[in-house]
C-alpha cells in the first residue's frame, strides 16, 4: 500500500518563492528587548499570556541585535540615547524593521523639550508607527500584523 492511497491524491503545491521566503520572515521575527520607558510594561504584557505574541512566532524577545531582527522602541528616546539605538540598530542583521511605539517615539509625545528626540525617525528609519500613550497590547499586535502586510508585499527588486 503506497502513500497515494493512504493520502489520497494531495496535488502539487506550487509558491512563489518570494511569497515563500516573506511568509517565513513573517514568521519568524525576532523582536529586540528594548524598553525606554512606560510603553515597555505594555510590551511586555503584549507577550504574556492574555495576549501571546508567540503566535505570530515572536516566542521571545532577544537580548542581543545580532539576533534579532526586529526593533520595538518602546518609549522617549533622549539625545544621550540615541546613538546607542543607532548603535544598535546598525548591528541588527538585514533584512530589519524597526516599530516606533507610543507617542513618545513616534513625536516626542509630551516631552518638547531639547533633551527628547522628537520621533525616532530622526535616528533609524521607521516601518509603523502604534500610536497611544501608553498604547494598549493590542495596538502593538496591531503594529506587529501591519509590518507583516508590509513585509509581505515586498519584492526581491526591492531588496537590493
Amino acid at each position: 500500500m503506497g502513500v497515494e492511497q493512504k493520502l489520497g491524491n494531495l496535488g502539487v503545491a506550487t509558491v512563489k518563492l518570494e511569497e515563500l521566503v516573506n511568509w517565513s520572515r513573517t514568521n519568524a521575527m525576532w523582536p529586540m528587548l528594548f524598553g525606554l520607558a512606560c510603553c515597555a510594561i505594555e510590551m511586555m504584557s503584549a507577550q504574556a499570556a492574555n495576549h501571546d505574541m508567540s503566535r505570530f512566532g515572536m516566542e521571545l524577545m532577544r537580548a542581543s541585535p545580532r539576533q534579532s531582527d526586529l526593533m520595538i522602541v518602546a518609549g522617549r528616546v533622549t539625545r544621550k540615547m540615541a546613538p546607542v539605538v543607532r548603535r544598535l540598530y546598525d548591528q541588527m542583521p538585514d533584512p530589519k524593521w524597526v516599530i516606533a511605539m507610543g507617542d513618545c517615539a513616534s513625536c516626542g509625545g509630551v516631552f518638547n523639550n531639547y533633551a527628547v528626540v522628537q520621533g525616532v525617525d530622526e535616528v533609524v528609519p521607521v516601518d509603523v508607527y502604534v500610536a497611544g500613550c501608553p498604547p494598549r497590547p493590542e495596538a502593538l499586535i496591531h503594529g506587529v500584523l501591519t509590518l507583516h502586510e508590509k513585509v509581505r508585499g515586498e519584492k526581491f527588486k526591492d531588496w537590493a
